[in-house]
């Protein structure tokens, strides 16, 4: 009973368990959990061990495929890569709202 208690309390918040995710992505769900055990995909754990997954994992996950297919990118390096873009999209945005970087220096140096 607590098992479903469970799944209804994720699925009312919108999470994805790991097939409904997998068929989402259209991928198959080994190379999901393979991308959660290399900690290219962020789940969280019910109490029956079962796998939730927000929908921004969904674009992540569309990320990842498209930089394998596209760069060749292996997936020890997945990992860096991603870490990088996603720091790149925040100096960007960032640079946009005219935002600085904690004590009061600007993220680009004065020309």
């Amino acid at each position: 009973m607590s098992h479903a208690l469970t799944r209804y309390r994720a699925q009312r918040l919108g999470l994805l368990d790991l097939e409904a995710f997998a068929r989402a992505a259209d991928t198959h769900p080994k190379l999901v959990l393979r991308l959660v055990a290399l900690g290219l995909l962020d789940a969280d754990r019910d109490r029956t061990g079962g796998l939730w997954f927000t929908p921004a994992e969904l674009a992540r996950l569309a990320r990842i495929q498209r930089l394998r297919a596209a760069f060749s990118v292996n997936y020890a390096a997945l990992g860096l890569v991603l870490d990088l873009l996603d720091r790149v999209a925040e100096l960007e945005h960032a640079l946009r709202h005219g935002q600085r970087r904690p004590g009061g220096r600007p993220w680009t140096p004065r020309t």
